[in-house]
């Protein structure tokens, strides 16, 4: 586990979502490194509106992943727009608290540079993912229903 500097913002707009300290513990799970990272919890408008302003997609999305740096720390802010995790939820018919999880794990590894562009890195990052989620004593989203979900999208910054 890496040293971590983490910043939440929005958490008390939203009912029933993790305690910081879940937060911080999921999030430094995945780290490989030293970070400064900002949990930023969002609505469908203002989701829709950096999706929009930021990757040119007219939607509000589950999680973005703005990187600001890698050396000698990562800096990123990572964006969960919590409508959006909660109508996946019910449509894969999991937990919000395991989606959400699974989406700040993939966020943190987006903040890492990982990606899932093109096949090959996008298997090594859904290994990762379950591995990470699997520490956590949750269960791997890529196998739960016996079907591949939809990957959540690339971060911000990488399409």
């Amino acid at each position: 586990m890496s040293g971590l500097l983490l910043s939440v913002q929005g958490q008390s707009r939203f009912k029933r979502l993790p305690a910081r300290r879940t937060l911080a513990r999921w999030v430094a799970v995945a780290l490989d490194r030293d970070a400064e990272i900002t949990l930023r919890f969002v609505g469908a408008v203002e989701g829709r509106r950096l999706n929009r302003d930021y990757r040119g997609k007219d939607y509000a999305t589950n999680v973005l992943t703005f990187g600001y740096a890698l050396q000698p720390v990562v800096q990123a802010d990572i964006v969960l727009c919590v409508p959006v995790l909660r109508r996946e939820a019910r449509a894969q018919r999991s937990k919000l608290r395991d989606h959400l999880a699974h989406l700040v794990v993939h966020g943190v590894l987006h903040a890492q540079g990982h990606d899932h562009e093109r096949a090959a890195p996008a298997r090594r990052m859904e290994a990762r993912e379950a591995a990470i989620l699997a520490r956590l004593g949750l269960p791997d989203p890529y196998r739960a229903t016996g079907a591949r979900p939809r990957r959540p999208p690339a971060s911000a910054d990488t399409d």
